[in-house]
């Protein structure tokens, strides 16, 4: 798919108080917009897609390979292939999450 307007894009609650939206694949990425609400928690995971992901709006702690920062609106991050990762999510939060190869789980 070349283009994806939001509107036309499926929300799917990943786990409560996360929604989810695939905005668009290509053959070697995906974009993903991710709406949080505050105190959601993404447990500590890994996955063989690297994951770099842009903090639109919110706060947000993440965890990755044990590390742990606090990221506001500006924002980003990187998770590599299979390094293990987790959020908690301080306030409502809007983050872009771009997967490398797509997930095939999130289309």
């Amino acid at each position: 798919m070349a283009v994806c307007r939001t509107a036309e894009a499926c929300q799917v609650e990943m786990i409560p108080g996360l929604l989810r939206r695939t905005l668009v694949t290509g053959k070697s990425m995906m974009v993903c917009e991710c709406t949080f609400n505050s105190g959601v928690e993404v447990p500590i995971h890994s996955h063989p897609n690297e994951q770099t992901g842009y903090v639109v709006s919110g706060k947000m702690r993440i965890v990755i390979n044990g590390e742990s920062f606090d990221l506001g609106p500006g924002d980003s991050y990187c998770a590599l292939s299979n390094v293990a990762h987790s959020a908690l999510t301080l306030e409502p939060s809007i983050v872009i999450d771009v997967f490398s190869p797509p997930r095939e789980d999130y289309q």
